[in-house]
């Protein structure tokens, strides 16, 4: 077509764009490159299922407390899980220090700290044995498998030995007991806030973007100046503090700290909502909202399966079936964004 006042001729396709400008990527391939899509439409999808077939208790304001109870602690833990399995680590031993944490509480809080300073002292000290992890992982060479899960086992003895294998009764009476899980939606809203300040931290700021290149290309990481190994210790640090958090403010929420809670069974519940929300157990990439989203899908199936009178056995089978699914759908989702990619180009 000939401008009318330049005198140039133009091609235009018929969608209007001119013949030299490159298409723009159509609406599923936008759609497919959102990491939290899949995750997202499986537990809307989820909370219809459960809407239609578990009766009006599933609807009602003490239902959905009741969810929020469970998705909250495996949020915290799974935003500090995220980062670790992004460098291509894991961390067994986070239960155990949400198990711990509390205990560690009530020791500097029954020794004369003040309460502030006690959920404090004890939040440091669980990023501190996050720590350790780091470094023994890092300075040694020991695989994280081998060694947070010896810290697992060191832990579960120590909290056991601490408490002498009996709840303690959490401290009441202070606005502080309010906000760190007294209060009826305290614990889901520090959930709400630590998986919204960990996605900023991902996603935006130089330490997210080197604890992606960390686990996605350590060799060029590395050549690029990134100190992987410092990456590594920090991610082990952060899922350590946030562990100790969780640990604090569900047990301050039930008003009692016991020594069987939390463990293996937070742990797992935690990497499965990461795993279940997107995260590559490779390394290299993960989202904390699809880990967020993930612990929403998993509090759902458990709540709805009580609701409806279904055995706990199922829901393991779902769990693991939705592990499965997921680790294989986030390998069939990365090959054609990487395809999609490359056309893009």
């Amino acid at each position: 077509m000939t401008d009318a006042l330049t005198g140039k001729h133009e091609t235009r396709t018929p969608g209007g764009r001119s013949g030299g400008e490159p298409p723009g990527p159509g609406l599923l391939s936008r759609l497919i490159r959102v990491k939290e899509l899949s995750i997202l439409l499986v537990t809307v999808a989820a909370a219809i299922y459960f809407v239609l077939t578990s009766g009006p208790g599933f609807t009602t304001p003490e239902n959905y407390h009741t969810i929020a109870q469970y998705v909250a602690p495996w949020a915290i833990v799974g935003a500090g899980e995220v980062l670790v399995l992004i460098c291509g680590q894991i961390d067994l031993s986070a239960g155990f220090v949400f198990t711990l944490s509390p205990f560690v509480l009530m020791l500097f809080y029954n020794n004369g700290w003040p309460l502030l300073a006690a959920v404090i002292g004890a939040v440091v000290v669980s990023a501190l044995i996050g720590t350790v992890n780091g470094l023994i992982h890092t300075v040694f060479g020991l695989s994280a498998f081998i060694t947070t899960l010896g810290m697992a086992f060191l832990l579960w003895g120590l909290e056991l030995i601490i408490s002498g294998g009996s709840p303690v009764s959490a401290p009441t009476g202070s606005w502080v007991v309010s906000v760190f899980g007294g209060a009826p939606w305290s614990e889901f809203l520090w959930a709400l806030v630590v998986v919204a300040i960990m996605q900023v931290v991902l996603s935006t700021t130089r330490f997210g973007i080197a604890t992606q290149a960390t686990g996605g290309n350590p060799v060029g990481a590395s050549e690029a100046g990134i100190r992987t190994n410092r990456i590594k210790v920090a991610c082990f640090t952060i899922v350590g503090a946030l562990a100790g958090l969780a640990g604090i403010l569900q047990g301050t929420r039930v008003g009692s700290y016991d020594p069987t809670n939390g463990g293996f069974n937070t742990m797992f519940y935690a990497v499965a909502s990461a795993v279940i929300g997107g995260t590559a157990l490779l390394g290299g990439s993960g989202t904390v909202i699809g880990a967020f989203l993930g612990a929403v899908l998993l509090g759902l199936v458990y709540d709805g399966f009580n609701l409806m009178g279904i055995s706990a056995n199922a829901f393991y089978m779902v769990l693991g079936g939705a592990i499965l699914v997921a680790a294989l759908l986030n390998v069939y989702v990365t090959v054609v964004r990487k395809r999609l990619g490359t056309r893009g180009r």
